[in-house]
């Protein structure tokens, strides 16, 4: 029976065995840990602003992404080999913020492109964290949540500035005698 038992660990342990010590353990929690912290932030505002992709998406984009190169660099693939993966998660992350605009029938208003847009930079985001560079990845959020929350503000700001205001006298034209 111990002869049975014993290929058998064997091969679980081989197949684990992609983490060689503490510190790659370590590096790949953290590289997918800030992804999704990161993600969980511009998700957040997401959903406090009452759009579609919330937390979770944002969260699950942005892990993905950094997973993808993450894995690649594991795998040992070149940095310049590492451009078809990159290249794969655009493209992909792309397909997948499509999936969030819609154009009004009535209307003929199109939605959803700023969170399109902000799904797509989850992704690089992502990116960023899967490839070791942290600060490159929060900087970036902290870029992205100054347009989500400034930027808004600021046009509203100056659209009502903008606006000519006239005096309630000279509002109605006088009625002609």
């Amino acid at each position: 029976m111990t002869d049975w038992w014993q290929p058998i660990t064997h091969t679980i342990a081989a197949e684990f065995s992609d983490v060689s010590d503490a510190a790659q353990a370590t590096r790949i929690v953290v590289r997918l840990g800030v992804a999704a912290l990161l993600g969980g932030v511009l998700g957040w505002e997401r959903e406090q602003a009452g759009k579609a992709a919330g937390v979770r998406t944002h969260m699950l984009v942005a892990m993905g992404a950094a997973l993808f190169v993450l894995v690649a660099q594991q795998a040992g693939i070149a940095a310049a080999d590492n451009s078809r993966v990159l290249q794969g998660i655009i493209a992909g992350v792309g397909f997948l913020g499509a999936g969030t605009i819609l154009k009004g029938d009535a209307e003929g208003q199109v939605k959803g492109l700023t969170t399109a847009a902000g799904i797509w930079l989850t992704a690089a985001i992502g990116v960023a964290a899967g490839l070791g560079l942290e600060a490159t990845a929060v900087l970036s959020t902290l870029l992205a949540l100054v347009v989500l929350w400034a930027i808004p503000v600021l046009h509203d700001k100056v659209t009502r500035s903008a606006k000519p205001s006239r005096p309630a006298a000279a509002a109605a034209p006088a009625p002609h005698e």
